[in-house]
Order: C-alpha cells, then sequence, then structure tokens
C-alpha cells in the first residue's frame, strides 16, 4: 500500500514529495532566490507539510545543496559528449548559451549565500571546478599546448558572460566565443609548434 501524506490543505497524497519538493525549489530559487523563497511557500507550492520536508532535508541548506546537484550532474554532457563535433568544435560549443538563459544557478546561490562553508557553496566550487576541468581534457584532446591553463581561461570567459549578460541585460556570449576562438586557436598553434616532427618514411 502507498505511503500517504498530507498535504497543507489536508488533502492525502501519495509518494514523491520529495520529488515535488525539489520541482518547486527549482522553479522558486530560480525566479525569486534562495534567501527571498520561504520554507512556508516551497512547501506550499510542493503541497506537502513542513514536517514532511524536514523529513525529506534536514533543512533549508540541505535542500539548496540538493537543488544545485539535480542542474547538471554530468557536466554538460550536452556540449563535452558531442561525437559530431571536434573537441575545437566543443570548446566553442560551451559558449553557444541562449541570450534568455538564467544566471548560472552556482554563481546565483555562490553570491547570494556569501558563506563559503555552505553546503550549496561546496556544491558550486565541485561544479565549476569539474566545468574548467572538462575544458581542460577537451583542449587536451584539440592539441593545446597547456590545456590546463586553457580550461581555466575559457572557464573564466564563460562566467564572465554569464554575469555580464545578467547585469547588462545583453547577450555577452557572442563576444566571449570570439575571444575564445582566438584563445583556442593560439594554444592549439603554440601545441602544434611544440610537437617534435615526425621523421621522414
Amino acid at each position: 500500500m502507498a505511503e500517504l501524506e498530507k498535504g497543507p490543505t489536508g488533502r492525502r497524497r501519495g509518494r514523491g514529495a520529495r520529488e515535488r519538493i525539489l520541482g518547486a525549489s527549482q522553479q522558486l530559487f530560480r525566479e525569486q532566490g534562495i534567501n527571498g523563497t520561504g520554507m512556508d511557500q516551497l512547501c506550499a507550492a510542493a503541497e506537502v507539510s513542513k514536517r514532511t520536508a524536514y523529513q525529506h532535508f534536514g533543512g533549508k541548506d540541505e535542500l539548496v545543496a540538493e537543488y544545485l546537484r539535480r542542474f547538471d550532474p554530468s557536466v554538460l554532457s550536452g556540449v563535452f559528449d558531442r561525437t559530431d563535433l571536434t573537441p575545437r568544435e566543443r570548446l566553442l560549443a560551451a559558449f553557444d548559451v541562449s541570450p534568455g538563459t538564467p544566471l548560472c544557478p552556482y554563481i546565483a546561490a555562490a553570491v547570494e549565500l556569501h558563506d563559503p562553508q555552505h553546503p550549496a557553496s561546496h556544491c558550486a566550487r565541485d561544479y565549476k571546478k569539474a566545468v574548467a576541468a572538462r575544458l581542460a581534457d577537451t583542449a587536451r584532446e584539440a592539441g593545446a599546448a597547456d590545456p590546463e591553463q586553457l580550461g581555466e581561461q575559457l572557464a573564466l570567459l564563460i562566467d564572465g558572460a554569464a554575469a555580464r549578460t545578467q547585469v547588462l541585460d545583453a547577450d555577452a556570449f557572442p563576444t566571449a566565443a570570439s575571444i575564445a576562438a582566438v584563445l583556442i586557436d593560439t594554444a592549439i598553434a603554440a601545441g602544434e609548434d611544440g610537437r617534435p616532427e615526425e621523421a621522414p618514411s
């Protein structure tokens, strides 16, 4: 028999409270911020009681961390796992962000929380490091001279473009992509110059 719970309106509901809470958090945290969303409002949107919410998540901090983990657990797989693109093209595809995309949730959470020890801040740091690492791995595939440095440079460009787009309400990604192309091509050319010449057969 399915486990039942009572939501705030007294209706009995079936399983799925955890997913409804996470779904409501993804909508409300993106729309009005983490600090601007109270647990009462979140529980009402998820149609669960606060008691049920705290049974699934020890507190709001834990919920915020799980909310971030859900965004992109595979780290931009839609870019880096594409087999139809060359490594160079995959690096540039990371800048193919539609103008209406909200600010990166990891940046938004880190800025809003102001606490480097918050569980969500740890998630944000881990994710940003993972993005730079995937960029570096792809740069290595492309033959870049210093893939780690290029990965960090491109990660910085992506985050800078995301923040500038939000602040200016104007798409900064095309400009960032043009800068990225110069960095990528320079790094690949340097990598080619540093390779030993093949002996004639």
